[in-house]
């Protein structure tokens, strides 16, 4: 590129500086930065006149080119000479200077050019400032900013100008008048005094090593005088934070004794502006460099001070921190930073006035001198050092203070000293307990006050520093190991830091493990008279009973184990090997759950476990007797732990059970039983466990000690005797006895069964029998406590159960067996009956169930009143509300199956038909009962004792089932129950009785009967069905009852039926009557003659009542009058007015009863439906532009009634028989009616019938047709074609004009897929439709045979060549939308038998050509069907048919490429990714040309912005890589344009650019005047990727073939663009202008 192109680029992009869209701005700003890049001396000499030359430019443009200078400047200083150096200064100088006012955006970014050129040229710089900078004249505010900004950027450059600018500037101060100038000179003395400081420090690589700090000091005073005498006093804020940022870095330029003098004054002053500023950093910031400054020179000012400056930094410190503000927490540290200074100089005077402000109650004040304390022990630690107990010992009343602010402070406090060594001192013990109350904090408890400023995150929370301070001081202060082992295991038992214990156990853990590396065989606890560490016992108590709520506390389950066994040899010599085996699997068990979903009683049995193997391996008596006497004495401890003391007791329980001294293990027991909380239900529990358990070794001491008990005092209501419950109330009283029958129970259940049968009656039910029933004055009182009677309920049923799991249990005599039964009885009887609450009707059900299966049995009333009893206990209980999920409350569900286990335990015991009568006689009142859930309940029940009685049936002789009949009545009507529940299970019953009638004819036990097999089908099917088919299934019930009863139990099954018709259940009732009919008909053929003969008796008899055997008496008239004389029936039926009624409706579906007559009923309706005229045109209105098409009456009532007589199950033979007919005709009805209307007197019927809610059915023309080639598809056995249009949404589309063509495709995809067999003869009844004189018919049939070429089944019944003969014959068709779908049919073929393309591509190949040229309308439909179907059919014809028409199609399509219409472009650009696709590897130069022509376009359309298009030349470019022999483009296109990949197009198109120009250079004029048209286009996005594609090709353009490239045409083009309507557009132009730079 010539430079006068160079400079013409940069004139345009210049220009473009100005537009209004930002985006815009800043892409061409960085166009010029990149062409700056290449050409940096160009790029600032044409910003450079391109300002001088527009004088005018507004300030804004020209901040936006002084920024590209400073870019280009700042990137390549070192490339410039003397005179663009020169060039760049004066502009920007000028710039800068132009006007006096501020602009600051302008004048800073001139600035800033100064101070990049000045970092290589900063004499000329300097020169040029010096200039504007003259004695006695106020500079420019920006000459002063850049100086300053100078020193700073070139320090060794700028510093020894300083004296001289320092001498002319100190005289104009006192001149300076404007805030805005005093602040620009504050700030340059700040500059200039930190860049002197930073050439002082590094003074050995300074340029001038002889620069001494003397000699600023003179003028630096004299400004400091100015600056704090005068400008310090001013109102404005912004300066007075100047002149503070200053005085800073400015003191240490002081001279020493002129800073000694200044400081009495200065400090004051300084600290005076914390009152008038809100943010104080600076000051603080200031303050800090100045008591540095005067530390330095040793400064005695400083002690006059102290007092005040202490009293200032404190307040400051006292501030809240808001963790929002970062200006506030710059202050702290600044803040802080200041008291490490006084801390080096005046530790004591320090001290002396932080310590008592510990004292205050103010929270601020606290928290505020905690943080400095913190701070200076940490920064100061020399001079702390010796201060450490007058530290220690001023903590002691912030450890009492309750606010969460100052805890985190105070646990911060201690975290330092621990670093330090201040724990090691007297009085460091409080700190580490202190630390441990706060990790024992829970975390809802912690104190939180109202407000914004008390809020903080959980991780900030007090008990989470804790935890971790704790954690971090055990793990990561080595010296501290000694001060916290063993003290840190006094904290472990004592109650209140139970929340302490999860990081106690993980700080103890690793503390020990340190010591145990230290001396791996010595004990860790040395007691050595130390009294305050725990004992072994207590240790172990406590450790194992918080591990059974291991999760709470963050896991102290885990971690406590973990102590456990590294404390293991301290806890006993002997444990050591079997805890390290033991202890990791229950660590390991913990980790394979979570607290949801972990079994406590499992985790509780694996504890007790490892507590029984404990004991086992300990083997000490000694040893297990202390350890249980720790464990009561921790109980208390437990009160507010429900679950960790019930746990504890089974501890105490499994710990005397080991115990071999009966009096320790006696006086435990008492002990308990003293001091137990009876009022608690989980001590309750607790106490009885424990027990239980220790009877498991200690049977007859635990019975003698609880009877010893039950003797007691305990029990006496005299006032006057003495015992030990005397303060107790009645109610407790009641407590403690239900929690001895509970001990009982318990007692039972554990101990050996060898050792309980001889004791259960007399020591055990006697006990609980005392303890239940008092007797007063020789009356016996039973209790009304409910907790009492469940107690007794459940330890009843512990007992028994035992005895039945007992070896001799099934001979044991139980003499208190009616007794037992009898109570639990009254239990029953004394629920409320209509209400389920407490679990006692459960419990004392299950213990009847154990009860009688143990001897003596009951008497027959014994055994009918429990029954009773517990029948009604259970039936009439309201039914809960289901939950969320529709399941049952447990409690139900539970106390239902107790039910259920105690009658089938009766029923056990006489298993007999006659047994199985009684049972069935107690549960027929619920049967029927008027309440719905009680006949389910009662259904449920029948059905299991029924299959239990099969399950256990033995039959040793045959003999009869004399009582089926009267079961079977009871049951089956309830198959049609109102509750599907009771269905099923009726159908349940009846299936079980069947069996039980085969059983005792004979068959075994695993025989399965077809028929009765299928009652599973029908019951599965009775959910939630149809109304209709409820009752079919009732028939289907008796047609199998039919066939499997006895001939003599016919009678009594009828009778029984017949008692059922008075059913108060109205389905049941008709269950019986359809029952009755079918065993009647099945039985003796006397129905036929019941049938009326005349039809007007029929007609009243329907409108009288709509009984049911009045419905089937007129549907068999109708049936043989239509036998006799169908065609005067079919003609009387259509003349029935419009819509049918109800009862016509039900007369034409009882017409299909025999498929002869159905058969010949259907082909007069087919008659009369093609024989008359569909429609007949109209006009509403005399201007109306088309007429109105309005249905004839004979051909829609024939539609309705095909329908009705389709709808009929027993249409199905005659609907087969005449299919294809029917089908076509439906078909071709549909589509004539497509958008017909009703007659006026129809539509105004329709209207009020749909008003009124009458209307079953529409009677609209089209609707009426689909719902009868709907039923016929359904009667046909083509369920599954009605099924996949309904959910493809095919049938709404047949009724639509706009649809309809669509629906007719899925009707015959569907028909092809399900309906094969069908099609030969359908295809031939369409066939003749081609010359129908309807224009919507042929579009239809046309429509559906072309859709069954996609179907392979075509060409497996051999009905290929006939369907394209018919297609091929309709292209010349009148009709444009048959001769297009007839395009569609033949590239099915594709799809449905590909193979057979070959055969045929000379035809299909030629009529889609001819389809391309179709019309002269360039949007023509036909030729975009024929793009998609030459797309399908091109990869399967034969090549050499191919090559003769590929360059005819490819050049025909190629004007679709830029269609307005997105379907004619993804067509168009998808069949040429096709042709491209067809002759890989053998493209032709002919051919490669088009594709080396579609190149440009489609990359650009890869931006189309329709998705479709873009997808489409995904496609084509993939198909066209390897046609163009170069790999590397072919890989890239395959791994970019890989369809649902993301496309980053700017990347993308890039190294496609690069590889076209590498491999193909000739081409680059074609592709850059292809992307110059598209610069036309009326695409947003693909006038935005024209630049791209030019600007990339342009960029990796080989330099040889640059001359190729028409610059002046490429720049107008894109300068053109940077006029662009669109900012977008605009955008890129920039950007490809930018890429020029390859030219420059």
């Amino acid at each position: 590129m010539s430079e006068a192109y160079v400079k013409r680029l940069f004139a345009i992009l210049l220009d473009a500086v100005t537009d209004k869209d930002p985006q815009v701005q800043e892409q061409v700003c960085g166009a010029l930065c990149a062409l700056g890049e290449s050409q940096p001396v160009e790029a600032l000499r044409a910003c450079e006149e391109h300002l001088r030359l527009h004088e005018k430019l507004a300030p804004p443009y020209r901040t936006m080119i002084l920024r590209v200078m400073e870019t280009v400047v700042s990137s390549h200083v070192g490339e410039l000479d003397e005179d663009v150096a020169r060039a760049s200064i004066l502009l920007a100088s000028s710039e800068m200077t132009r006007v006096k006012e501020l602009v600051c955006d302008w004048q800073q970014a001139a600035s800033n050019v100064l101070v990049a050129v000045g970092k290589r040229f900063i004499s000329s710089v300097m020169e040029e400032m010096l200039s504007k900078f003259q004695p006695g004249v106020l500079p420019h505010h920006f000459v002063v900013q850049t100086l300053a900004n100078l020193s700073v950027s070139n320090v060794f450059g700028m510093v020894p100008f300083l004296t001289s600018i320092l001498n002319t500037m100190v005289p104009m101060l006192s001149a300076a008048k404007p805030d805005s100038m005093r602040g620009a000179f504050c700030c340059a003395l700040q500059r200039f005094s930190e860049s002197t400081l930073e050439y002082l420090a590094d003074l050995d690589q300074a340029p001038d090593p002889t620069v001494r700090k003397d000699a600023f000091a003179t003028d630096i005073f004299s400004a400091y005088d100015i600056l704090f005498h005068h400008w310090l006093q001013s109102r404005e804020a912004k300066l007075r934070l100047a002149v503070v940022e200053a005085l800073g870095p400015m003191s240490h330029l002081l001279p020493s004794e002129k800073l000694e003098e200044q400081l009495p004054k200065l400090l004051p002053g300084l600290l005076g502006l914390y009152k008038k500023h809100a943010e104080t950093v600076h000051v603080s910031k200031s303050l800090g460099q100045i008591l540095e400054a005067a530390a330095s020179v040793g400064s005695r000012t400083l002690d006059v001070q102290l007092d005040s400056l202490l009293a200032a930094l404190h307040a400051q410190v006292c501030v809240p921190v808001e963790s929002s503000s970062p200006l506030v927490v710059s202050n702290q540290k600044e803040v802080l930073r200041c008291f490490t200074v006084l801390a080096c100089c005046s530790p004591d005077r320090l001290l002396a006035f932080l310590l008592p402000k510990l004292d205050t109650s103010n929270e601020r004040t606290r928290v505020g001198t905690l943080q400095v304390v913190r701070h200076v022990i940490n920064s100061a630690a020399a001079q702390m050092e010796v201060k450490q107990p007058f530290i220690l010992s001023s903590m002691k009343l912030p450890l009492l203070d309750t606010n969460s602010k100052v805890k985190r402070a105070v646990v911060q406090v201690i975290s330092a000293m621990a670093h330090h060594g201040y724990l090691e001192q007297p009085g460091g013990e409080a700190m580490i307990e202190y630390i441990v109350q706060q990790c024992a904090l829970p975390p809802e408890a912690e104190p939180q006050k109202l407000g914004a400023d008390s809020e903080a995150p959980a991780a900030d929370s007090v008990r989470a520093i804790s935890v971790s301070t704790l954690y971090l001081v055990s793990t990561t202060v080595d010296r501290m190991g000694d001060v916290l082992w063993p003290y840190l295991l006094e904290f472990l038992v004592p109650v209140r830091f139970t929340g302490a214990l999860t990081p106690l156990c993980r700080s103890l853990v690793h503390l020990a493990q340190k010591r145990q590396e230290a001396g791996a065989h010595a004990l860790l606890i040395q007691y050595n008279g130390n009294a305050t560490l725990p004992s072994p016992y207590a240790m172990t108590t406590r450790l194992l009973a918080v591990s059974s709520s291991p999760y709470l506390g963050d896991g102290r389950g885990a971690a406590s184990l973990r102590l456990l066994s590294v404390l293991r040899r301290d806890i006993h010599p002997v444990l050591g090997q079997r805890w390290a085996t033991a202890i990791p699997l229950l660590l390991e068990h913990l980790d394979g759950y979570t607290e949801e979903t972990l079994s406590r009683k499992e985790w509780e049995e694996k504890l007790l476990t490892f507590l029984r193997d404990t004991l086992a391996v300990v083997s000490d008596n000694t040893w297990i007797c202390q350890l249980s006497l720790e464990m009561c004495k921790q109980l208390p401890n437990y009160n507010g732990t429900p679950l960790e003391k019930n746990f504890l007791y089974k501890c105490i329980g499994t710990t005397l059970g080991a115990a071999s001294s009966k009096e320790v293990v006696r006086k435990h027991l008492q002990e308990l039983l003293e001091t137990a909380r009876y009022q608690e239900e989980s001590e309750r529990e607790g106490l009885a466990c424990c027990f239980g358990i220790c009877a498991t070794s200690h049977l007859d001491d635990t019975l003698a000690q609880l009877e010893d008990f039950v003797k007691s005092d305990v029990f006496r209501k005299s006032a006057g005797i003495f015992n030990i419950f005397k303060d107790r109330s009645e109610n407790e009283v009641e407590k403690v006895k239900s929690t001895l029958i509970l001990c009982y129970g318990h007692v039972a259940v554990r101990a050996p069964r060898e050792l309980l049968l001889a004791r259960v009656e007399s020591d055990i039910f006697r006990n609980m029998s005392q303890c239940f029933s008092t007797k007063v004055l020789g009356i016996k009182v039973e209790t009304k406590d409910p907790a009492l009677r469940l107690c007794l309920a459940r330890s009843v049923c512990m007992a028994s159960q035992a005895i039945c799991s007992s070896s001799r249990g099934s001979s044991f005599q139980l003499l208190r067996k009616p007794e037992l039964v009898a109570q639990m009885m009254e239990f029953i009887k004394a629920e409320p009956p209509d209400s389920l609450r407490t679990p006692i009707r459960k419990k004392a059900m299950l213990a009847c169930t154990y009860l009688v299966s143990l001897e003596p049995a009951l008497e027959g009333q014994a055994q009918a009143d429990l029954i009773h009893s517990c029948l009604h206990g259970v039936m009439a209980v309201l039914p809960e509300p289901e939950g969320v999920d529709g399941h049952q409350e447990p409690l139900y569900l539970d106390t239902v199956q107790a039910l259920k286990d105690l009658l089938t335990s009766l029923l056990q015991r006489n298993m007999t038909p006659q047994g199985l009568q009684v049972m069935v006689e107690h549960l027929s009142p619920w049967i029927k009962s008027p309440r719905g859930h009680e006949r389910v309940r009662a259904l449920g029940l029948s059905a299991c004792l029924l299959q239990y009685f099969l399950k256990h049936l033995h039959i040793s002789a045959l003999v009869p089932f004399h009582n089926l009949g009267l079961l079977l009545g009871l049951f089956s009507p309830r198959c049609a129950d109102l509750r599907p529940a009771t269905r099923q299970e009726a159908v349940s019953c009846v299936y079980s009785l069947l069996y039980l009638q085969l059983g005792y004819e004979g068959f075994s036990r695993d025989y399965r009967d077809d028929a009765v097999e299928q009652l599973l089908a029908l019951r599965d099917g009775l959910g939630h069905p149809e109304p209709s088919i409820l009752f079919h299934t009732c028939h289907s019930v008796a047609q199998i009852i039919g066939k499997r009863l006895p001939p003599d139990q016919l009678i009594s099954l009828l009778l029984t039926l017949f008692e059922g018709l008075g059913d108060p259940d109205k389905n049941c009732s008709r269950a019986a009557t359809v029952i009755i009919n079918c065993l009647l008909k099945e039985r003796a053929n006397v129905l036929l003659e019941k049938v009326p003969e005349i039809v007007s008796v029929l007609r009243s008899k329907l409108q009288e009542t709509r009984g049911e055997h009045v419905l089937q008496a007129a549907q068999h008239s109708v049936y043989v009058l239509a036998a006799r004389h169908h065609a005067s029936v079919v003609s009387s039926l259509l003349g029935s007015p419009l819509p049918f009624d109800s009862h016509t409706c039900t007369l034409w579906r009882a017409l299909a009863v025999e498929p002869g007559l159905a058969t010949q009923v259907l082909g007069l309706l087919l008659e009369k439906m093609s024989r008359d005229v569909p429609f007949k045109e109209s006009r509403a209105f005399l201007l109306s532009s088309a007429p109105d098409r309005v249905a004839t009456l004979p051909p829609l009532a024939a539609t309705c009634a095909l329908y009705e007589v389709a709808s009929a199950p027993s249409s199905g033979p005659a609907v087969l028989e005449l299919y294809p007919q029917l089908f076509a005709a439906l078909l071709l009805r549909v589509s004539c009616t497509v958008g017909v209307q009703l007659p006026r007197n129809l539509q105004a019927k329709e209207r009020k019938s749909a008003s009124s809610g009458l209307a079953s059915r529409s009677l609209e023309p089209c609707s009426s047709a689909v719902d009868a080639l709907q039923a016929v598809l359904l009667r046909g056995g083509n369920d599954d074609v009605v099924q996949h249009m309904e959910l493809e949404g095919g049938w709404q589309l047949l009724r639509t004009l706009a649809g309809h063509e669509e629906g007719v495709t899925r009707l015959a995809s569907a028909m092809a897929k399900f309906a094969g067999p069908r099609l030969p003869l359908m295809m031939k009844a369409l066939f003749a439709t081609q010359s129908s004189v309807y224009e919507i018919q042929r579009v239809s049939s046309t429509a559906f045979l072309a859709e069954l070429l996609s179907s392979n089944m075509v060409n497996d019944l051999m009905l290929l060549e006939s369907l394209l003969d018919n297609l091929l014959a309709r292209q010349k068709d009148t009709c444009a939308r048959v001769r297009r779908l007839v395009l569609r049919g033949l590239a099915n073929i594709a799809s449905g038998s590909p193979d057979k393309v070959r055969a045929h591509g000379p035809q299909l190949l030629t009529a889609m050509i001819g389809g391309l040229d179709d019309g002269d309308d360039p949007h023509s439909l036909v030729a975009l069907e024929a793009m998609v179907g030459l797309a399908r059919l091109l990869d399967l014809v034969e090549a050499w048919d191919l090559r003769a028409v590929l360059l005819h199609v490819a050049i025909r399509i190629r004007p679709f490429f830029d269609s307005e219409k997105m379907e004619f472009r993804s067509a168009s650009i998808r069949l040429f990714g096709h042709l491209n696709k067809a002759c890989q590897g053998d493209c032709e130069d002919v051919f490669l040309e088009q594709v080396v022509g579609g190149l440009a376009p489609l990359l650009l359309h890869l931006q189309d912005p329709q998705p479709p298009v873009a997808a489409a030349c995904r496609f084509a470019l993939r198909m066209c890589g390897p046609n163009l022999e170069c790999e590397e483009l072919a890989a890239i296109f395959q791994k970019h344009l890989q369809e649902g990949r993301g496309l980053h197009f700017g990347e993308f198109l890039n190294t496609t650019c690069k590889h076209l120009m590498h491999h193909f250079p000739d081409l680059l004029g074609r592709l850059l005047s292809t992307s110059l048209f598209y610069f036309k286009s009326s695409w947003e996005d693909i006038r935005a990727a024209a630049p791209m594609l030019t600007g990339f090709l342009v960029l990796h353009v080989e330099a040889e073939r640059r001359p190729q490239v028409d610059l002046e045409q490429l720049l107008a083009a894109l300068q053109l663009l940077l006029k662009d309507p669109a900012p977008a557009v605009r955008v890129k132009a920039a950007e490809t202008l930018g890429r020029l730079v390859k030219f420059a």
